[in-house]
């Protein structure tokens, strides 16, 4: 069956249908990542989104849900040049059989180097996945909101809280990995009950969209930060610098992949990042917030991570739980961890 998608500006690709659900809309994205498709699918961070794959060929080892950073998936749709359209060996799920099971409609022979170019000049727009005909409010995006339980994980001494704004399950890896004890609170959590539950440290998460969306909570936020030691990660580091007065701008077509190169202003140090997002603080919003840059994207020189020189807060604009090769990031969780120690044990001797 033939299928396609349509830009809000008109601009239409044609292709070949996957699934049984006949169509979806959302803000079309790209992925420019060789591999990492069931992290890319199941990021509460891509919630509502169609993503289109650089990569040529999508789908050859599966689709294991051990590799997936959510319970279910999180895009609206898929767009490929081409998928693997056999059976897998064994028990493993296929890729396009995984989707449809999940009742996301995906597209296959697409042209997805014309399609990216598009959002290249065009930005980020507003799209509809179609195997008929398109409803007539086809192009009103819907805002997502994380709709958490308080969750607990881990049973390491430190108790570290991670705001869920959408977060990933491997960031609550890599906290127990480094010895935590890991408690989920939705991001509307009533302080009163935060206290309660005798954090050593916080962890702002990764989200989707626009994050003036939580404006209402910015000052719970700021009470926080200036309290405990707070790491913010991709959304939560926006949120910590709308928190204390700075200022954020939607980029053209975004930031998502597994190579984006990002170097360390103190060290000179460049690493290759995974990223994911739409926004980025504006660094001429920083002056009188306290943060100073800590990351900057070689390519056009965007924050990518913040230090706070008052207060035990640092955040990275990437995804340092996702690893492109090398570990090169995992540090900064460790850094962080000792700062939690460290102030665990001045409280102590107070």
């Amino acid at each position: 069956m033939k299928g396609s998608i349509t830009l809000a500006n008109g601009t239409s690709f044609a292709g070949d249908w996957l699934g049984d659900h006949q169509y979806c809309s959302g803000e079309v994205v790209f992925y420019t990542g060789m591999t990492g498709y069931e992290q890319v699918l199941t990021d509460p961070s891509y919630q509502g989104q169609i993503v289109v794959f650089s990569y040529p060929f999508i789908g050859n080892y599966g689709f294991m849900p051990e590799s997936m950073e959510s319970a279910q998936i999180q895009v609206s749709g898929v767009i490929m040049a081409d998928c693997y359209p056999f059976q897998l060996e064994g028990e493993q799920h296929s890729l396009t059989a995984y989707l449809n099971h999940h009742q996301i409609p995906a597209l296959t022979n697409v042209d997805t180097r014309a399609l990216i170019q598009q959002i290249r000049k065009k930005g980020s727009v507003p799209a509809v996945m179609h195997a008929s005909t398109i409803p007539s409010d086809s192009f009103q995006l819907q805002e997502c909101w994380p709709k958490t339980a308080l969750q607990k994980f881990g049973t390491g001494k430190t108790h570290i809280v991670l705001i869920d704004f959408g977060y990933k399950k491997s960031i609550a890896d890599s906290l127990i990995d480094q010895g935590c004890t890991v408690t989920v609170v939705p991001f509307d959590y009533e302080t009163a009950e935060i206290e309660k539950l005798n954090p050593d440290g916080f962890v702002f998460s990764n989200g989707a969209g626009d994050p003036m969306r939580f404006s209402k909570y910015f000052s719970r936020y700021k009470n926080i930060a200036v309290r405990y030691p707070v790491l913010g990660i991709c959304l939560g580091h926006q949120i910590l610098a709308l928190a204390f007065g700075g200022e954020t701008m939607k980029l053209k077509f975004g930031h998502r992949g597994a190579n984006h190169p990002v170097m360390n202003v103190k060290t000179g140090k460049v690493s290759m990042s995974s990223q994911n997002h739409s926004y980025v603080v504006k660094k001429e919003s920083l002056h009188s917030t306290g943060f100073n840059i800590w990351f900057e994207n070689v390519n056009d020189k965007s924050v990518e991570g913040l230090w706070h020189s008052q207060y035990d807060i640092s955040s990275v604009q990437f995804h340092p739980e996702a690893a492109p090769g090398p570990q090169e990031h995992a540090q900064i969780f460790q850094d962080f961890i000792q700062t939690v120690k460290h102030k665990e044990k001045v409280r102590s001797y107070a």
